[in-house]
């Protein structure tokens, strides 16, 4: 078992073993490889990530739920859910937030379910109605600062059906600025634009 989590474009693995995807990455001469967990390993880890050269990390050790502990401690967890909104013409929904081609998601509330969450935060940042929850997609993970506080987002992501003729209203609060129905065979002319775990979603749907 392993989760890949993204700082920026790099990744850290997460693992209980080392396996075929994995072990690609620990040749590179720059991947930093550590098979304990403690506070100090750990720390050294996320110190060497800032470093340009900085390829991937791995962290090992057989007991996954420990060493998941062990990572998570270091950085506040926010847990949000999205999708992807394909429509009767096979297009997928892309929103256009800070820069870069996106997927509409959101930050889960008290009490909420996954699922709930993940229709709700689509539906407010699109305006979509009447939205058909399908499968789940995959898990992905990112970190990021804001307030000087480190934060690692654990996104949840679903496969969603709507109607195409519907009107798009994005959400301007949430720096939303743009909304489009994207043929799949044009993808590639956004996914130049975007996120890691944007691409992640994606292969991943391609395999669903």
């Amino acid at each position: 078992m392993f989760i890949k989590i993204y700082f920026e474009t790099k990744p850290v693995f997460l693992c209980d073993k080392i396996d075929t995807t994995i072990d690609e990455y620990m040749h590179h001469p720059d991947a930093v490889y550590i098979d304990e967990i403690s506070t100090a390993a750990i720390n050294s880890l996320l110190h060497e990530i800032a470093k340009p050269e900085f390829h991937a990390g791995i962290i090992l050790n057989k007991d996954f739920s420990k060493l998941r502990k062990a990572f998570f401690k270091h950085f506040t967890v926010i847990t949000a859910a999205g999708g992807v909104v394909i429509n009767t013409n096979e297009d997928i929904l892309l929103i256009y937030r800070r820069g870069k081609w996106d997927l509409p998601k959101g930050k889960l509330d008290d009490g909420e379910t996954l699922e709930h969450c993940a229709l709700r935060e689509v539906e407010e940042e699109t305006g979509l109605t009447g939205i058909d929850l399908g499968e789940k997609i995959t898990t992905t993970y990112h970190t990021y600062t804001e307030f000087g506080k480190h934060i690692l987002k654990e996104s949840h992501w679903y496969k969603m059906q709507c109607n195409t003729h519907q009107k798009l209203v994005p959400q301007t609060e949430e720096d939303i600025t743009d909304i489009k129905w994207v043929k799949q065979s044009s993808l590639k002319k956004y996914t130049l634009n975007t996120y890691q775990t944007i691409l992640e979603v994606l292969s991943q749907l391609e395999k669903k």
